[in-house]
């Protein structure tokens, strides 16, 4: 026998690990076109003038006879998906980690929302209650797609390897949603030259998020695989499995602590990232076109924020380089206030800070959180995970708002956030990520 063709049983674990992780990155790839695209561009002010066509003399519909303001409409059903993903996601981690099989409820998730994002191409005259229905389902769904695709990291990556596998799944979806939004907008821009009205154009790229979503969804499929677990007990419905988590975590005090301070710095993130195209265009007074050349800097230059931090995780470890990330968007803010109006040349100089710090800081949160998950409960702490990203970020848009309703000045109400990354890096900084990685039960890589 040649020898030197068998390949030994730690080449092949390296292998498929490596074939399961270029898998996982392409769920990426497939869903953040529906963030990008129907989330941040597309969706709210067409679903607003859907609304707006539905409304009566005054202005309002009335989705199961209660009266609404049209332009409130869209804000109202965000919200309502955001309550729904609360309430499945601790019912499906539990389900996932109980069971192992994992895949299964990924693909549910995945292809749910998928279909529900496709279907808005049949969003048009005055369906607006349909819209709303869409959006409910399609924005639940990726949440707890997100919670069970987050889940995989501390299985399939090793320790030493966790923060360049997330960085390069955050790249991959900026990178897709960055082209999928340049086609919609060459589209949208054109689509007189393409014999298509304005709502058809926005129409189909609604329609291609969806069935971008479902295609490039089959690649994670075939190649993530599902392991056993240790039997579980039984689910537990809705907020007391939550609760149920809650109470776990408690036994793991330094890992609620990494949340704490990850849900305060995150809430900024995320803030920033919804309120700064209000910035642009009414303290600043730029034009729509401006904000969407924004959007796609902010994408284009997150996939090379994205590994760029990732390779400095490798030398200086993750918990100093989110620190880093932290001092960054303050500095970021902190000019913010100071750009000229009309100036759009610094608001992209703006969009370029934020998009080199905004995926390296996201990625690296998710891979320093895997090293502070029990194992055998990956899916149960990310959901608690996800659901401090998603359900809890109301409270730097409140605080944006208060601000400006007091002072009448968006310039205050946008430096008004730098709390959230101050307060985050203090908080970070006082957690002992190596002894926290112990107390979970998991070996601690070289740098962290």
């Amino acid at each position: 026998m040649d020898t030197d063709t068998v390949r030994s049983p730690a080449a092949d674990d390296s292998a498929g690990r490596r074939r399961e992780q270029r898998g996982w990155y392409f769920y990426d790839w497939a869903c953040s076109v529906y963030s990008t695209s129907v989330l941040t561009v597309f969706l709210g002010p067409y679903l607003t003038s859907v609304a707006e066509a539905a409304a009566d003399a005054d202005g309002f519909v009335h989705p199961l006879g209660v009266p609404v303001r049209a332009g409130s409409f869209f804000a109202y059903a965000v919200s309502l998906s955001v309550v729904v993903a609360v309430l499945a996601m601790p019912l499906v981690a539990a389900a996932a980690d109980r069971t192992g099989r994992k895949k299964p409820l990924l693909a549910t998730a995945a292809y749910t929302g998928a279909a529900a994002t496709a279907g808005m191409f049949f969003l048009d005259g005055d369906r607006y209650l349909l819209g709303g229905l869409l959006l409910v389902v399609a924005n639940a769904a990726q949440s707890v797609a997100m919670m069970l695709y987050n889940s995989y990291l501390p299985q399939i990556a090793p320790p030493e390897e966790r923060d360049a596998v997330s960085s390069r799944g955050w790249a991959f979806g900026y990178a897709a949603g960055a082209l999928v939004l340049v086609a919609n907008l060459v589209l949208y821009t054109g689509h007189d030259s393409f014999g298509l009205s304005e709502g058809m154009a926005v129409r189909i790229c609604l329609a291609s998020a969806g069935l971008w979503w479902g295609a490039f969804a089959l690649i994670p499929l075939r190649r993530l695989r599902d392991r056993r677990t240790p039997a579980r007990e039984a689910a537990l419905p809705g907020f007391r499995q939550l609760a149920a988590t809650v109470r776990d975590m408690r036994r793991h005090p330094l890992t609620l602590a990494f949340l704490l301070a990850y849900l305060i710095y995150n809430d900024g993130i995320q803030t920033v990232i919804s309120q700064a195209s209000v910035y642009g265009s009414k303290e600043l007074g730029l034009g729509q076109s401006t904000l969407i050349v924004a959007v796609l800097l902010v994408q284009v230059l997150a996939v090379a924020g994205a590994l760029l931090l990732g390779r400095c995780a490798r030398r200086y470890g993750a918990k100093r380089t989110i620190l880093g990330s932290l001092v960054a968007w303050t500095l970021t803010l902190a000019a913010g206030y100071f750009l000229p109006a009309g100036a759009p040349v610094w608001f992209f100089v703006l969009a370029a800070g934020i998009g080199l710090v905004l995926g390296g800081s996201q990625a690296l949160s998710r891979s320093l959180f895997s090293h502070l998950v029990p194992p055998g409960k990956e899916a149960e702490y990310f959901s608690a995970y996800e659901i401090s990203d998603r359900g809890l970020s109301w409270l730097g848009p409140l605080l944006f708002g208060l601000t400006y309703q007091l002072t009448g000045s968006y310039r205050d109400a946008i430096v008004s956030l730098v709390g959230f990354f101050v307060l985050g890096f203090v908080l970070l900084a006082r957690v002992p990520v190596r002894r926290a990685i112990t107390d979970a039960g998991n070996p601690v890589p070289q740098r962290i």
